[in-house]
């Protein structure tokens, strides 16, 4: 039985995923502050809050290693040139970035060969106006993502981004997004997070074998709009 590790399974994208691979047969270990509400007898949660890294590393040094890691935890500060607060900055770069990277850091080494791993990037990763902090945490995936892909390529390890655009989850009424409101995209609704997590599963079944090193956008159009 294939098994899978998903960090912010509590909500949103992420509880999506957790459900999805259950579905598809896997064993699941979810990471998140809050307890979901995913009853499975092949399903495991460990409350860690994602932003305390000395949290993370003790998750990290107790964890199996996995046959799919889907880095999926993350929120959204906005602000303006003026408004910016450096802890915004601080917060979400631990749950973008660092949260990932000491949690692979300790199990990558000891992952499978022909494992996969799966960090859900944004579309707002591109740059847009008043979440500069978070596109900046955002995009920094693609480089984790990348150079991690050219280092375990030898061991068919895959490694890439999934990009979401405005997607329905509970991100989208998060009072600290309030400044910068969702756009519906040109396909006439918010991406469902049920399709953000079918992407998931192709990336980590047998047929994402050939992927690496790449940022993959769901956005509903999002993205043509420039």
């Amino acid at each position: 039985m294939p098994s899978a590790l998903v960090t912010g399974v509590s909500s949103g994208i992420g509880e999506a995923i957790a459900r999805a691979l259950l579905e598809a047969g896997y064993e699941v270990t979810g990471l998140s502050r809050r307890a979901p509400a995913i009853a499975n007898e092949r399903f495991s949660w460990r409350s860690t809050d994602l932003g305390d890294l000395g949290q993370v590393q003790e998750a990290a040094e107790q964890l199996l290693a996995p046959d799919l890691f889907v880095h999926a935890a993350g929120y959204m500060a906005t602000g303006a040139l003026g408004e910016l607060k450096a802890e915004d900055l601080a917060g979400m770069h631990a749950v973008h970035v660092q949260a990932p990277m000491v949690l692979l850091n300790t199990l990558a080494p000891k992952m499978e060969d022909g494992s996969r791993i799966i960090l859900i990037g944004s579309r707002t990763m591109s740059g847009v106006a008043g979440k500069s902090q978070y596109a900046a945490t955002k995009s920094a995936l693609a480089g984790l993502s990348r150079s991690w892909a050219m280092e375990l390529a030898p061991r068919g390890i895959t490694c890439n981004v999934v990009a979401p655009g405005p997607t329905d989850t509970p991100m989208m009424v998060d009072p600290r997004r309030a400044g910068v409101p969702p756009v519906t995209p040109p396909l006439g609704a918010l991406v469902d997070p049920a399709d953000v997590a079918a992407l998931v599963l192709f990336l980590g079944g047998e047929h994402g074998k050939s992927i690496t090193g790449q940022v993959m956008t769901i956005c509903g159009g999002a993205s043509l709009k420039g």
